[in-house]
C-alpha cells in the first residue's frame, strides 16, 4: 500500500471513490425484489427504496438509479440527472461502507421531481437519505 493510501485510511477517509460494476444493481430478479418487498421514503426530489436482508447480494450495497421519462422527455436531461445522482452517491457512499451492518443490501434512488435541480441540492438530499437508510 502506498503512503498516501495509508494516510487516508488512518484519517478515516475512504480509500476509493469508485462506483464499480459490483455496486450496480442490474439483476431483474433483485430489482423486482427491491420494489415488491422494499421500504421507501421521499426526500424531494428523490425517492429512496431500500431492502435489507443479509446475504442477498455479494457486494455491500447494490444501487439502481432511475429518472422518469414522463417528466423528462429528452434523454439528455434524464442522463444528466442520473449522472449527477451517481456522482453524489459515489462521493457519499462511505456513509454506507462505514456502517455495513445497518446498510441496506439493495437501494433504489428515483428522481421524482418535475424540474431539474442543482448538483448541490441533489447531493444534500442524497446525503440525508443515506443517513436515514442507516437509521431505519
Amino acid at each position: 500500500m502506498d503512503p498516501a493510501a495509508a494516510n487516508q485510511q488512518q484519517a478515516g477517509q475512504p480509500t476509493s471513490y469508485t462506483f464499480s460494476k459490483e455496486e450496480r444493481l442490474c439483476s431483474k430478479r433483485l430489482i423486482t425484489l427491491l420494489f415488491s418487498k422494499g421500504s421507501s421514503f421521499n426526500l424531494y426530489p428523490l425517492r429512496f427504496v431500500y431492502y435489507t436482508e443479509p446475504g442477498t447480494t455479494p457486494a455491500p450495497t447494490q444501487v439502481v438509479i432511475s429518472v422518469s421519462k414522463r417528466h423528462f422527455k429528452r434523454a439528455v436531461d434524464r442522463n444528466r440527472l442520473k449522472r449527477q445522482i451517481r456522482e453524489a452517491y459515489r462521493l457519499n457512499k462511505h456513509l454506507l461502507l462505514s456502517n455495513q451492518a445497518k446498510a441496506p443490501s439493495l437501494l433504489g434512488i428515483l428522481y421524482i421531481g418535475k424540474e431539474k435541480k442543482s448538483f448541490q441540492s441533489i447531493q444534500k438530499k442524497l446525503n440525508s437519505g443515506l443517513e436515514r437508510c442507516l437509521n431505519t
